[in-house]
């Protein structure tokens, strides 16, 4: 079972934790819920066949559940068992939940906080998956789509910055110091892409996704003042002598954050010697498992924390569409300039699937849904948990060395990359460490198998890494800074 001792627990002690099993997620509960009941609607206003007929009972079944979850979510029920959808992660979910119930930490108020946020989005997937007509529905697609298409600035300005670099790149040698500023550049892009989390942002308007998504050179330099731990230079030391390296990447949000993961993986393969392969793995990974210049990424397999990538996410922000009618809402006069730049960086990401610089870890249409307990299953054999269903697992990344084929995988990369919050908080166990607890220690049995660097705005409690008196500093000047994700 997960180490559970130093957890974060989500009871009043735990003011953030508890903020959000009370406030946080009955909101996202209540978002499906408007989310099922307005697709019940539209098939009302569509006919009245008898699949229309079902799926809409199957749609009224559905909000009963989710409503009877918010109620025993505020009276701290405990934590039901997963039903049984055949998904290869139940038994690891019910082993746990069992392991709780021994320990009576067991409801909503006392389970630890990790598990209790992973068992609740899969728990509402088991109930998608077990109807006919709602298997394959995604309840935060259409706020995942809202959000991206208001982030039309932001993508415009970085296609201009990257066909601005495609024309310097044409005109002029890329040496090692252009390349070290660069790339200080596009991994800070990619920290506070990373800023958008749906799952913690649920009101968002147009001008509060514009403002945490600011690219400018002015606004680069501002965000500077807010980086806690900065080892982009360590980074580059151990990267610039590569060639044709592998990177893995643990993908977190789609939209905004999956287009600057994009950006920078196409950096590394077009601008720089060291990469030449991208694979994007389901939570998303940048490896290469045949050729030497991959960046494999990972995207989730089930609706994860409102805002995780999923496999038709990452094939719909790479297909050939009108991107100028997509933004409109938020960016509605590109200059030619910024149209042409953004369709030629989409051909060219296209162009790196096709020839296999950018690769998904599972095919691109595959199906929402843990992988089945038919799906390459034997007696004895765990491989199936391995990849991409471990992602979604609600243990820590302190159990990575378990999984042997993954591991393997990883331990190939020159650079594991792990973006965002939860992979951060899965990383160092959510324990609740000291502030000033190096990383290497907080990562427990995972250190020393693989390179890590860990992009994260704060957006919950645990913080390790910084230097003595930093932390508390803060918590005298800043209340709230190790949640605000700024």
């Amino acid at each position: 079972m997960e180490l559970y001792a130093d957890q974060s627990k989500e009871s009043s002690a735990n003011r953030f934790a508890y903020e959000t099993v009370v406030k946080r997620w009955p909101v996202i509960i209540t978002s499906i819920i408007d989310n099922v009941h307005q697709a019940n609607h539209e098939i009302m206003t569509k006919g009245s066949t008898d699949n229309f007929y079902n799926k809409i009972v199957e749609g009224k079944q559905l909000i009963r559940s989710l409503s009877e979850l918010k109620a025993e979510m505020s009276r701290d029920r405990p934590l039901r068992f997963i039903p049984d959808d055949r998904g290869v992660d139940i038994s690891v979910y019910n082993d746990e939940l069992q392991a709780l119930i021994n320990l009576e930490l067991n409801t909503w108020f006392t389970a630890p906080w990790l598990f209790a946020e992973c068992y609740l989005y899969r728990l509402v997937r088991s109930w998608f998956a077990l109807t006919v007509h709602w298997s394959q529905h995604d309840p935060f697609e259409h706020q995942k789509i809202f959000t991206f298409q208001a982030s039309g600035k932001a993508v415009f300005q970085l296609a201009v910055t990257m066909a601005d670099l495609d024309d310097a790149s044409s005109s002029m040698s890329m040496d090692d110091a252009r390349l070290e500023i660069l790339f200080g550049e596009m991994i800070q892009m990619c920290l506070w892409g990373n800023a958008t989390d749906l799952s913690l942002l649920p009101s968002l308007d147009y001008k509060d996704i514009q403002a945490l998504q600011s690219v400018g050179k002015i606004a680069q330099a501002a965000s500077m003042d807010h980086i806690l731990r900065n080892d982009s230079q360590q980074v580059w030391e151990s990267l610039k002598d590569l060639r044709d390296a592998q990177i893995d990447v643990v993908l977190d949000n789609s939209g905004f954050e999956l287009f600057t993961d994009l950006v920078l993986a196409d950096f590394l393969v077009t601008h720089t010697p060291f990469v030449s392969k991208v694979v994007f793995q389901y939570v998303a990974r940048f490896v290469s498992l045949t050729d030497s210049r991959c960046v494999p990424c990972s995207p989730k397999l089930l609706p994860w924390f409102v805002s995780d990538v999923l496999p038709k996410d990452f094939a719909s922000q790479l297909a050939e569409k009108d991107w100028v009618s997509f933004f409109v809402s938020s960016y509605p006069s590109p200059s030619d300039q910024e149209a042409a730049a953004l369709t030629g960086m989409m051909r060219r990401w296209r162009s790196h699937i096709a020839s296999g610089a950018f690769e998904l870890s599972v095919p691109l249409d595959t199906p929402i849904g843990p992988l089945s307990v038919d799906f390459n299953r034997r007696e004895g054999d765990n491989s199936a948990l391995d990849g991409a269903t471990f992602w979604t697992l609600p243990y820590s990344f302190w159990r990575l060395p378990e999984q042997i084929s993954l591991i393997n995988q990883l331990e190939k990369s020159a650079l594991v990359i792990f973006k965002g919050d939860l992979n951060y908080r899965k990383l160092t166990a959510d324990v609740k460490w000291s502030a000033s607890t190096p990383l290497p220690s907080a990562i427990g049995p995972l250190g020393g198998h693989i390179p890590i660097l860990s992009l994260r705005t704060c957006k919950a409690d645990v913080v390790v890494g910084l230097e003595p008196g930093v932390a508390e500093k803060l918590d005298e000047q800043e209340k709230g800074w190790r949640v605000s994700g700024k």
